[in-house]
């Protein structure tokens, strides 16, 4: 006769194993249930007037969706844009009329090579110029660190200059001057400023601008060093060819970062 192995209850060995799996199995599918659902990975979406980000870094999915050419537009000053730019770039002695501006949106290549967002308010004159110049150097990963709007910073060039901001309107004169500058018509771009400083003669001796730019005032025709400006650089190149004369080359001082339009 078979001997079957029982509980003062009655209830055999493998029956009570299988009822303790079972509620091992039911604790770990409620646990698994009280657990917050994983949060989705939201879907890349084309880049508009609306999620532009100067500094951000895009992706190549990003890109491919919206368009390389849906990166580098030009349009009017927008009500929000404008409001950004009183008591800054657009202090209340400005001269200008608004439609004498636009606001550009383009990409450039960040310091690592990474596509970055980036965005610049230049006359209407040259808008369509400068967007061209700029699609190339990108199309040739020119490396251009930042470019925010100078409002950014408070429309305070030397901030702007020392943070290696490229920028482009702000209704100022020249530093030093009372005379106004290229930059309040919105007709000059400062490139990398801090690596191609602005060195003025005062009191009889070269002062640079910005300050922590001095590494890379002097000696510059030996000097090998990102972001330098010179004869052989792209950016020279392409601005030359559009009319634009460059800072680097005046006799009475010398501004490595500066391109104006000549009109």
């Amino acid at each position: 006769m078979a001997l079957t192995l029982a509980s003062c209850g009655g209830a055999t060995y493998e029956e009570t194993r299988s009822r303790q799996a079972s509620s091992q199995k039911n604790e770990a599918i409620a646990t698994k249930s009280e657990q917050p659902a994983a949060p989705k990975a939201e879907k890349p979406a084309a880049l508009t007037a609306n999620n532009w980000t100067s500094g951000r870094v895009v992706s190549q999915t990003e890109i491919d969706i919206t368009g390389i050419d849906n990166c580098f537009v030009s349009s009017e000053i927008s009500d929000a844009i404008f409001a950004k730019m009183q008591g800054k770039s657009w202090p209340d002695n400005c001269t200008l009329q608004r439609s004498d501006l636009r606001y550009l949106r383009l990409l450039h290549c960040n310091a690592e090579g990474k596509p970055q967002m980036g965005e610049l308010v230049t006359n209407q004159k040259i808008a369509d110029k400068v967007l061209k110049i700029f699609r190339e150097l990108y199309d040739h990963h020119y490396r251009i660190e930042k470019m925010h709007l100078i409002d950014d910073y408070d429309g305070n060039d030397d901030a702007s200059m020392a943070d290696n901001n490229t920028s482009c309107f702000n209704y100022r004169c020249v530093p030093g001057t009372k005379n106004i500058s290229k930059h309040s018509y919105g007709l000059a771009i400062d490139i990398n400023p801090l690596y191609n400083p602005y060195i003025p003669i005062r009191n009889g001796k070269p002062f640079v601008m910005p300050p922590n730019g001095e590494p890379y005032a002097f000696g510059r025709d030996t000097a090998q060093f990102q972001y330098k400006i010179d004869r052989e650089d792209l950016a020279y190149q392409l601005f030359r060819k559009a009319g634009f004369n460059w800072g680097g080359s005046w006799s009475r001082c010398k501004d490595y970062q500066h391109f104006q339009w000549v009109e």
